[in-house]
């Protein structure tokens, strides 16, 4: 075999080898003839690369006038550009308008109080009042006002046993849970110590000291098992006896930035706007709830009062029938009506208070059941019926009080904001709400048989004034549908209806 063929051989071997034990080259033949694995440099020449000048040249530049100038001048324009900058900061933090400073909050103006004056009626028991605390969390209540739940015959001062539960409502066990379970949920509790609630005398009307000594042993005990507060009835009374001051000190004393203020609420009948006025500022009363809304029915007395208590808001409760524990159906005998009230309550400088069963119209003779049974929807199989549609619209009325109560706890201008007058009539009246820069808000509510024709008017004040147009936020007139312009001069709204209106704050 010749030289020639054993090479060609030796190639067809290397070929056939394994892939893994060939050699690592490119495949096919490579350019210009060259064998695979051939690797081609290409060396450059040499390259002339700029390294900067070095420190000695640098300096020598450095020195001349050219560049001692330039320095010079972009030294003094950094500066001078500093010095603008917070110039103009500063120019523009004095320019803006200052935030108006958030008021003092307690927990009773945060948002509604709930009542339930009958424990036995409204859930048979305190651990029924527990079970439903889920339910009364979606109302977006601050507060629970409780009872009285204490042991007592009607007019037999001998019989009153404050510091001791009415049996067939539970046991002081039951009541520890209802506080534990509401305070986790942020719910506030109330207990109702009016010594002889369903007596003919709240207080026996016989010497009112030796009650009044009573109701403070009481209010110590209750407290300290973790009441939130204390509420009495006919506070005109309590307030002359000679141990008022000894009651507030057990109620209010101690109160600290760390803790959880206490509160000693009243409940007035019979009196004057001024006169409640008043007695908020001699009583050191927390929160007084009067009847003025239910006594006086008149848009213009309503106004009047409102106008009389708005500087003492924080220190004020409304109701419509709240204060003598009756629901809001007594008066409001509709439910468009009910709606109309519950606009008003919750827009209305203080705090709204409400009985159980307001938020869907509960009426007395009906079984609070109603309550809880209203979200229930009846099978497909079931008839519809009138009974059917009074569930419906509950239900509807249920959502429109939770709107309200969540509008109320989010927006400044209702929740603590200035409060202006700005109509009124024998059956309706108009309001503003508003606070520094947020939203603000006009109520109109017209609880006549007739429409009217509303002419808004604000008094002269200073930085605060009326735009042309608002915009409806909620409203019971389907004439006056949401987020529709209204001209504040002059609109109408329909008998028995109520409308909420909006507009931003303008600078």
């Amino acid at each position: 075999m010749s030289k020639d063929t054993e090479i060609d051989m030796k190639e067809v071997e290397l070929n056939e080898m394994d892939p893994e034990k060939q050699p690592m080259t490119g495949h096919g033949q490579a350019a210009g003839g060259e064998k695979n694995g051939s690797v081609k440099l290409k060396v450059p020449e040499d390259e002339v690369t700029f390294t900067g000048l070095s420190k000695e040249e640098l300096m020598k530049v450095a020195g001349t006038p050219g560049w001692v100038r330039t320095r010079w001048v972009l030294l003094v324009l950094f500066w001078l550009g500093w010095v603008g900058m917070l110039a103009g900061a500063i120019v523009i933090i004095i320019q803006a308008p200052r935030c108006k400073p958030i008021p003092d909050m307690s927990w009773w103006n945060e948002g509604p109080l709930y009542q339930i004056p009958d424990v036995k009626a409204f859930s048979s028991d305190l651990k029924g009042v527990e079970a439903k605390l889920d339910d009364i969390n979606q109302l977006k209540v601050k507060a629970l006002v409780l009872g009285p739940i204490h042991a007592v015959q009607p007019n037999q001062l001998a019989t009153l046993e404050l510091q001791k539960i009415d049996s067939p409502l539970g046991t002081q066990d039951d009541l520890k849970a209802v506080l534990d379970k509401a305070h986790k949920k942020g719910i506030s509790v109330v207990l109702d110590l009016t010594p002889d609630a369903k007596g003919s005398a709240p207080w026996f009307n016989d010497n009112i000291d030796d009650v009044m000594e009573k109701v403070k042993a009481a209010a110590e005990y209750w407290l300290n098992l973790g009441v939130d507060g204390i509420k009495l009835s006919q506070l005109t009374v309590a307030t002359n006896s000679t141990d008022w001051s000894k009651l507030r000190a057990a109620v209010q004393g101690n109160r600290t930035d760390d803790t959880k203020k206490r509160a000693l609420m009243g409940v007035v009948e019979g009196i004057s706007a001024p006169e409640v006025s008043r007695l908020v500022n001699t009583s050191g009363v927390d929160l007084v709830l009067s009847d003025l809304l239910s006594r006086n029915d008149g848009g213009v007395e309503r106004i009047r009062d409102m106008d009389s208590l708005s500087s003492e808001q924080r220190s004020v409760g409304w109701g419509l029938g709240a204060a003598q524990k009756d629901h809001l159906s007594k008066l409001a005998t509709s439910l468009g009506l009910i709606r109309l009230y519950q606009l008003l309550l919750f827009t209305m400088p203080g705090t709204p208070v409400f009985t159980y069963g307001d938020e869907i119209g509960l009426n007395a003779t009906e079984d609070a059941q109603v309550i809880w049974d209203i979200e229930k929807e009846p099978s497909k199989e079931a008839p519809k019926n009138d009974a059917e549609a009074v569930r419906t619209e509950r239900v509807a009325l249920r959502k429109w009080f939770k709107d309200l109560s969540d509008l109320r706890g989010k927006e400044r201008s209702l929740l603590h904001g200035d409060y202006y007058s700005l109509y009124s009539s024998a059956s309706s009246l108009s309001f503003l709400r508003l606070w520094d820069q947020s939203e603000r808000y006009v109520t109109a509510v017209n609880w006549g048989s007739q429409a009217k024709t509303f002419t808004l008017k604000l008094a002269p004040i200073e930085g605060v004034e009326l735009p042309e147009s608002a915009e409806v936020k909620m409203s019971t007139d389907p004439d006056l549908a949401e987020n529709s312009p209204v001209s504040l001069e002059n609109f109408t709204l329909g008998a028995g209806h109520a409308v909420l209106l909006h507009f931003p704050y303008i600078a």
